[in-house]
């Protein structure tokens, strides 16, 4: 990973074009040659960016001012606003052109204040708490929630139209096909009509009743459900899990 903290210009050509006029900004540029601006306030986006696969070709322009080191003592105080990139000399130009397109990311650098590279290694990647396959796995070891007597058939029950996260039967024996979401809306309430209308062609199945389970669901979503026939079942992950809530308490 490489960052650099410089008064910058930027200028994208190609299926749009836009235009970053100077000031100074953090531009950061990884392993696959992709670049990405950012500024000191705002979203959590960059302001401009190249993804890869592209490349990149770092200019330097024959007519570059000499003092255009880091060393910020030296640097004299000049706002990076008052930069007239028509007349301005870069020091330095950073062309990301994208692979598949013709787009192209300009970068002009005016006065590079930083400029570092750091070995990052490698990423083991985001791990998510609370998806789905865990509401899967709580709710299949504690499948007495769906009701007294339940008794879990399997997770991931196969049918023809994908796996049903849960296959259980009631306390009268009748199998319940349980889809689970972690935000639950119409989408998932028809999923699980779906499954409900195939199982209950299966002579050794039906009836089969729906349970939608999630941590929260829609008003759409509950009218919905209930209208088909379906139970509403709201999950409550750290309950499940046995961590204690931060809610503060009387008692």
């Amino acid at each position: 990973m490489r960052i650099i903290v410089a008064d910058c210009s930027a200028e994208y050509s190609g299926r749009l074009n836009a235009t970053l006029p100077p000031a100074r900004r953090v531009l950061l540029i990884k392993a696959d040659s992709s670049l990405l601006i950012f500024s000191e306030l705002g979203s959590y986006k960059p302001l401009n960016w190249m993804a890869a696969p592209c490349t990149l070709r770092e200019i330097t322009p024959d007519d570059a001012p000499a003092d255009s080191g880091t060393d910020a003592e030296s640097e004299p105080d000049v706002d990076a606003t008052t930069i007239d990139p028509d007349v301005a000399t870069p020091v330095r130009v950073l062309r990301v052109a994208a692979a598949k397109s013709s787009d192209i990311l300009e970068v002009k650098l005016y006065r590079i204040h930083s400029d570092e590279s750091f070995d990052l290694g490698e990423d083991p990647g985001l791990i998510k708490d609370g998806v789905e396959d865990h509401l899967q796995r709580c709710l299949a070891e504690q499948i007495e929630r769906i009701g007294a007597g339940a008794k879990l058939v399997r997770r991931e029950y196969p049918t023809a139209i994908g796996p049903v996260d849960i296959m259980a039967t009631d306390a009268n024996g009748e199998h319940v096909a349980i889809e689970i979401k972690r935000h639950g809306g119409i989408d998932g309430v028809e999923q699980l009509t779906r499954y409900c209308e195939l199982l209950n062609r299966d002579p050794l199945l039906a009836p089969v009743h729906g349970i939608f389970a999630a941590q929260t669901i829609t008003p759409q979503a509950r009218t919905l459900a209930e209208d088909r026939g379906f139970t509403c079942l709201i999950l409550d992950y750290d309950e499940m899990r046995g961590v204690d809530s931060d809610e503060l308490r009387l008692f």
